[in-house]
Order: structure tokens, then sequence, then C-alpha cells
């Protein structure tokens, strides 16, 4: 019998590293991440179908007519989804999946899924994540501030995730993310079925 995988969502200020720390938690440790559909532009480098699933307006709203989306919402001006077919055909073959989504993603994931684990990535300061903003030079002055005011409406919403990791060193944020994942899969809530196997056993003896 294969266990059902869990949900680990992540997320985190725009310019704080989840990214990056998703990746690696990908190539390091070997977990599945679910890509995110999104109507924004791609970035230099960016693929469809491997970053996100770029979509035009007209087919991402066609698809939160059908259901097709464990949760949407619209940041700065664009639509970002978790489409539902991936995770729930991932889950049931036991995987463990990342959702990399923002923090009222989080909240709607939580709702359907209470076993969920959330993981808030954060910076060492808000003076240190405007810094990181200006520093990648992707955006103009008015989306840094517009992500600014994202990013202080979002920390209200951080005691309500189960861990906050601080991304002041990388590996040591990765470290500490995956860290946090093994002893969540130790829970005795996420191995009742195990324990049950151990003493159907022991009644043989």
């Amino acid at each position: 019998m294969i266990n059902k995988g869990s949900l680990i969502v992540i997320s985190g200020f725009s310019g704080v590293g989840k990214g990056t720390v998703v990746k690696r938690l990908v190539s390091d440790y070997g977990y599945d991440l679910s890509i995110s559909a999104t109507t924004r532009a791609p970035r230099e480098g960016e693929l469809h179908g491997r970053e996100y699933f770029f979509m035009s307006r007209g087919e991402f709203e066609n698809l939160i007519d059908y259901g097709g989306f464990i949760e949407w919402t619209q940041y700065v001006e664009n639509y970002y989804g978790t489409p539902k077919k991936y995770v729930e055909e991932s889950l049931q073959q036991g995987k463990n999946i990342i959702l990399e989504i923002e923090v009222m993603g989080a909240m709607r994931i939580k709702e359907q899924y209470p076993d969920a684990l959330l993981i808030f990535i954060a910076a060492p300061s808000i003076k240190s994540l405007q810094e990181r903003l200006s520093g990648r030079g992707t955006e103009n002055e008015a989306t840094i501030m517009k992500r600014l005011k994202k990013a202080t409406e979002e920390a209200y919403d951080m005691d309500k995730y189960d861990y906050i990791v601080v991304n002041d060193d990388l590996d040591v944020c990765v470290s500490t993310v995956n860290s946090v994942i093994e002893s969540y899969a130790c829970r005795r809530d996420n191995n009742l079925q195990f324990i049950q196997n151990i003493k159907d056993e022991l009644k043989d003896i």
C-alpha cells in the first residue's frame, strides 16, 4: 500500500530567494515541484512547462471557470494558480509535492488540505529585502514599491505558517528547510498506517 503524499507549501516575500531555495530542494534532495500557471511574461531563461505554465488571461480565466485550479490569485496585476490535476495525481502516487505560492494561495491550500506543511521564507530585515529587489534589476521602481507594499500585508500572515526560515545564507536555509520537512514526515499523525502495521505484525509473534 502506497501512503498518500504530502503537500509542502513554501511562501515568502518577493525577492527573498524562495525560488532559488525551492530549486535547490528539488536538485539536492529530489523533491517534486508543482508547476504553477501564470499570466505574467516569462523572464529571461524561463521556459513554459519548466518554471511556469505561461498562459494568456483568457486561457487562465477559462480554467478558473472549469475548476482547474486548487487555488489561484491575482498578484501585481497578474494571475497565478496551482493546477489541480497534477497535484492530485502526484499525491495519490505517494509523492511529496512542493508548492511555491503566495500567502493567500497558501491559506486556501490549508483549508483544503489541513495536513499541508506551510513554510515561510523570510529576509533578515525589510531593508535587506528592498536591497535584493533593487539589485535584481528586472523591475522598475514602481513595481518594486508594489512588491514592498504587498510584503507589508504578507508580514501579518507569517504567524499562520508552521515554520519560519530566514534566508540569510542560501546553503543554511536550504538545509534547514529540508530538516523541517524530514521532521514533519516523522510526526505521529503522518505515520498512523505505519504504527498500525507494526501492531499487526506483533500479533503474529
